[in-house]
């Protein structure tokens, strides 16, 4: 396994120390980036008391996301099934024809 590094990233303007395998670097800073710019997205349209109340509706936003991703995957599996289904009846088909 790869040495860890340290890296800080900014969340919400507070400071966290993380420890990621360097291959996941920019992965991670690239995700910070969309929470942080969700967050002033959020306060620029809605109202909210305090930064954690932003913070909650990028949480939710990012999980909702996911859940999205997940179900596009399961969708695109069962089209890669069906698309092989297919397939396979068309060369028995063609092979029966010769």
């Amino acid at each position: 396994m790869d040495q860890l590094i340290a890296a800080t990233v900014v969340i919400g303007d507070r400071n966290y120390r993380i420890k990621l395998d360097p291959k996941d670097e920019e992965v991670v800073r690239r995700t910070v980036k969309t929470i942080n710019d969700k967050i002033l997205e959020y306060k620029t349209h809605f109202a909210g008391k305090d930064m954690q109340d932003y913070i909650a509706m990028v949480l939710v936003w990012l999980a909702t996301e996911q859940s999205g991703a997940a179900a596009a995957d399961l969708k695109q599996e069962a089209l890669t099934e069906r698309l092989s289904s297919l397939e396979k009846l068309l060369d028995a088909n063609i092979a029966n024809d010769f």
